[in-house]
């Protein structure tokens, strides 16, 4: 029988969670400026809506501070699991009244989207919403990315503040002070957004022919859903809009650099020489080539290109943003939707295998795979050597590791919980008649955190099925442990004793 939580736990939860609401809604302030800039009043009367509304529930949970201030593991997951749930409930409350969604699901399911960095919409006309809206989309990304978590962590950070980072689904602690990570964990992201920002307003600015305030809004909004693998994009056809090689490269470069865990950053800041070493970045090099060679080999068999520039150009760009978790595209859904054989294999398997831990990319992650084929191995070589015969289980990561059973537990087990994932959101899509492959698509895009579409994803698909999305969507951002603790927590205040 679980414990029901004492009044005390309720306590230490609510005022750590008002915390982290209050500096969501100091987060509201960015676009409501925006929009009061931009005379958009109507968007900015939403954003006044929105942050009152934050700002009123969190000062709340915080006037009945806990007698302890240390967070036991079980707080954390549970903050961290109320946290991806309010934020998007309250966040689309601009968006609902922007008159560009239908019910209300419609909205969270795009903040919900937006906030797990995933990048599937239901808006509509995309294309004509207001700027500070469009801003706010992405900044959910950026929020969500590099963790609303760690914006506490950096201003807050007290006792069990780890709970809240391991929450987050991160694993990486790379000074022995959480706030000192949480600090570098921003200073990487305030470093890529300069030079990102201003490569990707240099190009719409002289490349593209933008006037100055359009090329900033484009280098802004495209930064934050590349570094933080989100997807959104601020025009509807995605970043084909662009038609511009220079544009996609930028673009390549910091889904790239948002796919490596912050641990490697860190690594290849103090320029140490045995990243190449590192299981996970030898794992991710070996999915992503051979990913990109089964697209490749399935498009080409198709004759889906005229031309071998065009086929290399759009499947690599592809295979690169399904396997970072970015989501971004450089062809419509529909064209997307008729890739099949090969090159569907290779794009479902990218995105389902995603990108570093400790990233902002989703999916089952590249550590977890190598460890997986490196528990394989060994199993494989215990038969065939002789017996009596010492295997080595150690790996690199960040540093000499050893492979035991419990370790090989977990991976196995989280890996399964992502393949149960995927197959419920394909189960739901049966059950409405979609095709297998488009709905295997669709499941493995949402659970993964990716954002490409099939054009499944739409304002008139099923409600039901827009909610197991969301559920993916959530799931698979904070990798079940955060969730399980919540039902867990649930349970036991309703059924403990």
């Amino acid at each position: 029988m679980l414990i029901r939580p004492h009044r005390e736990d309720l306590r230490l939860i609510g005022y750590n969670l008002g915390r982290i609401l209050v500096v969501v809604a100091a987060a509201g302030l960015i676009p409501l400026t925006w929009a009061l800039v931009a005379g958009e009043f109507a968007p900015g009367a939403s954003f006044l809506l929105m942050i009152g509304i934050f700002g009123t529930l969190g000062f709340f949970l915080m006037q009945r501070p806990p007698q302890a201030s240390r967070l036991e593991w079980s707080h954390g997951m549970v903050i961290v699991s109320l946290t991806w749930l309010i934020v998007p409930a309250i966040g689309a409350i601009p968006l609902e009244l922007s008159g560009h969604y239908g019910s209300f699901i419609d909205p969270f399911f795009d903040a919900m989207s937006g906030l797990t960095t995933t990048g599937l919409a239901l808006i509509q006309d995309l294309d004509h919403l207001a700027t500070s809206l469009n801003f706010w989309r992405h900044l959910l990304h950026f929020l969500g990315g590099q963790g609303i978590v760690i914006a506490v962590l950096s201003l807050f950070a007290g006792g069990g503040a780890m709970t809240l980072y391991y929450g987050e689904a991160r694993d990486d602690q790379i000074f022995p002070s959480v706030r000192s990570t949480a600090r570098f964990i921003w200073l990487v992201s305030a470093v890529h957004a300069f030079f990102g920002i201003v490569a990707l307003g240099a190009v719409g600015y002289f490349v593209l022919g933008f006037r100055p305030f359009r090329a900033l809004f484009h280098g802004v909004t495209i930064f934050m859903a590349a570094f933080d693998t989100g997807g959104f994009a601020p025009q509807s056809t995605s970043i084909g809009y662009y038609h511009s090689g220079s544009f996609e490269a930028v673009t390549a470069v910091l889904m790239v650099a948002g796919a490596l865990s912050f641990g490697l950053h860190y690594a290849l800041w103090r320029g140490r020489h045995q990243v190449i070493n590192n299981l996970e970045v030898r794992t991710i090099l070996s999915t992503f080539l051979g990913t990109l060679l089964l697209t490749l080999g399935g498009l080409a068999s198709s004759g889906a290109f005229d031309s071998l520039r065009g086929l290399s150009r759009q499947g690599f760009f592809q295979v690169l943003s399904a396997h970072t978790g970015t989501g971004f595209a450089t062809v419509p859904s529909l064209e997307l939707a008729s890739w099949g054989g090969l090159a569907f294999g290779g794009m479902a398997i990218a995105m389902a295998l995603g990108g570093m831990g400790s990233s902002t990319a989703g999916g089952v992650k590249s550590l977890r795979i190598g460890l997986t084929l490196k528990a394989l191995s060994s199993q494989v070589r215990q038969v065939l050597l002789p017996e009596g015969a010492v295997i080595s289980n150690r790996y690199w990561h960040h540093g000499w590791r050893q492979l035991n059973s419990d370790l090989i537990q977990a991976v196995m087990g989280v890996s399964l919980l992502y393949v149960a994932l995927y197959l419920l959101g394909a189960g739901a899509g049966l059950m409405y008649h979609l095709p297998l492959q488009s709905a295997l698509f669709e499941s493995v895009s949402a659970g993964a955190n990716v954002g490409l579409s099939v054009g499944i994803t739409d304002p008139s698909m099923p409600s039901v099925l827009k909610l197991i999305y969301a559920f993916q969507m959530w799931a698979g951002r904070l990798e079940f442990v955060a969730i399980f603790s919540l039902f867990g927590f649930l349970i036991s205040l309703v059924r403990g004793k």
